[in-house]
């Protein structure tokens, strides 16, 4: 009976008793334990080799990701450059809003600027790839979600080569990915008190003060908080105002700079490149100072979203000043809201496309092969930049620096992760598995109120997905911090039963 009574302790502790304690603190029964506390069992000589192989197979996949971060670390010194690298490090040596991107990838990258190593950015950004994955497996196992998931689930984050490879570029994803899985991780706590939904709140503003695609999901985890909360609004109320002052702050900044409302200056820009992929002037008929931004090209003809943005030739391009002037942002904005009005089953199907393209079973190229080949190890070193904005930012890099910044590439290292990343790569169609197991299995379970935690993971993985596709265009880079959330909600949707409402002697 002594050890019936024991073994049912360890779900909800000593409290399920309060009223049949004896003097011993045994339910008044005497305690036989003996010096080695466990009916005189000897104390076991290492406590914490049980806990070390409960989680033998995460350590081993986290070993195997940190061997595979050192490796890339070796073979590509000191970091890998992608086009907008130059322009985040112009902005971390003169901090001021960029009309194109928030600044806050910059300010990470100056708070590491006293090193003068870019080296020291990828390095930092490679530890935040392994927190992704560890945080995945933490809450996954906090939630009751069985070893193997949660250990699956984590996967990704740690030994994907195309995720490896993204955190070392200079760019903002990877930042971006651990500020929405911190907030997330957070969120789908037991309960959230004032403390935790003002961090959640600071790291979401965080999160879109670094990608604009941050701020809809402020929305979506105040709904979610309601909805956990069971309609009380205290700890929603207190995340949007935490989310709210720093952004309504970065506003401010941004408008006593430029004279314009917002956090960026290109939402507009943006949109007429995603609308110019379907837009027919002949159904729109715009007036005449809308009609110097179409394209005569049928639509099949045309380039991909971003040529309308960059490209020479694109008819925003063309127009007097530089393209993100606020006149020309507004008039692109105008042309695209027409667009949409005008053709919405075109513009559906447009994000339609778009989105499938995050679910192919290869990898094909697209928007064009300059692009892609920034995705992938190289095996030469690349060229230095020929555009000048790029070209200006490579001599501001020289002075973080302190010294060249081309990329070194050190053989047999670089070999190595080339050849695995031609080898483990997650597919797209892996990652639309990953997304329908949750709805899935809540169908199965006829969504029982035990079972609602994945919701807020698989939503915010869906919305990072769309949310390209909707407003600019698809690139394989913007599925990447997708991922971990869609894997841990996978995780929850498999976890175990909750019976913390179940007395626990009539448990089986």
């Amino acid at each position: 009976m002594i050890g019936w009574v024991r073994r049912y302790r360890g779900f909800r502790g000593d409290r399920e008793f309060p009223d049949h304690r004896g003097p011993e603190g045994g339910h008044g029964l005497p305690d036989h334990r003996g010096p080695g506390g466990d009916h005189g069992l000897p104390e076991r000589r290492f406590p914490g080799r049980h806990r070390l192989l409960e989680h033998r197979w995460f350590l081993a996949v986290l070993a195997a990701g940190i061997a595979l971060r050192v490796i890339t670390m070796l073979g590509y010194r000191p970091a890998l450059w992608f086009p907008d690298s130059y322009t985040y490090v112009v902005t971390a040596l003169k901090p001021r809003p960029d009309l194109v991107r928030p600044a806050g990838y910059p300010m990470f990258m100056r708070l590491l600027e006293p090193f003068h190593e870019f080296a020291v950015v990828a390095l930092a950004q490679h530890l935040l790839g392994l927190l992704v994955g560890v945080l995945v497996y933490l809450t996954a196992r906090r939630l009751r979600a069985p070893g193997w998931a949660a250990t699956l689930a984590s996967a990704p984050s740690l030994l994907d080569a195309y995720q490896i490879q993204l955190e070392h570029l200079l760019v903002s994803d990877t930042l971006f990915a651990v500020l929405i899985m911190s907030a997330a991780c957070l969120a789908v706590r037991g309960s959230v008190g004032w403390r935790t939904a003002c961090g959640i709140g600071l790291l979401l503003a965080a999160a879109t003060l670094t990608r604009t695609v941050g701020l809809p999901l402020v929305a979506l985890f105040a709904a979610w908080l309601i909805f956990r909360e069971r309609g009380r609004v205290l700890a929603a109320g207190v995340m949007l105002a935490a989310a709210t002052v720093p952004v309504l702050g970065y506003g401010a900044w941004f408008y006593a700079t430029y004279h314009r409302i917002g956090i960026v200056g290109a939402n507009g820009v943006f949109l007429y490149g995603k609308t110019m992929t379907f837009a027919d002037c002949g159904v729109m008929r715009p007036p005449p100072d809308l009609a110097v931004l179409c394209d005569p090209r049928p639509a099949a003809q045309r380039p991909p979203a971003q040529e309308y943005v960059w490209a020479q030739d694109s008819p925003l391009v063309e127009l007097p000043g530089i393209t993100f002037t606020r006149t020309n942002d507004t008039l692109a904005g105008r042309f695209a809201s027409l667009a949409i009005l005008s053709q919405p089953l075109d513009y559906l199907g447009s994000v339609a496309s778009e989105l499938a393209r995050s679910f192919t079973v290869g990898r094909p190229v697209y928007p064009d092969q300059e692009i892609y080949d920034y995705y992938q190890f190289p095996a030469t070193p690349p060229a230095p930049p020929g555009r000048y904005p790029a070209t200006v930012g490579a001599e501001a890099a020289k002075r973080y620096e302190r010294g060249p910044i081309s990329t070194r590439i050190v053989e047999p290292y670089a070999g190595w992760i080339r050849t695995y990343q031609g080898i483990a790569g997650l597919p797209g169609a892996a990652v639309l598995v990953i997304l329908l197991l949750p709805p899935a299995a809540a169908c199965v379970r006829r969504f029982r109120p035990d079972s609602t935690a994945w919701a807020l993971p698989w939503s915010v993985a869906v919305v990072l997905l769309v949310m390209p596709a909707a407003v600019a265009e698809f690139d394989y880079r913007y599925v990447l911090p997708a991922v971990p959330a869609a894997c841990l909600a996978a995780a929850l949707a498999v976890r175990k039963p909750n019976f913390s409402n179940i007395p626990t002697n009539v448990r089986i």
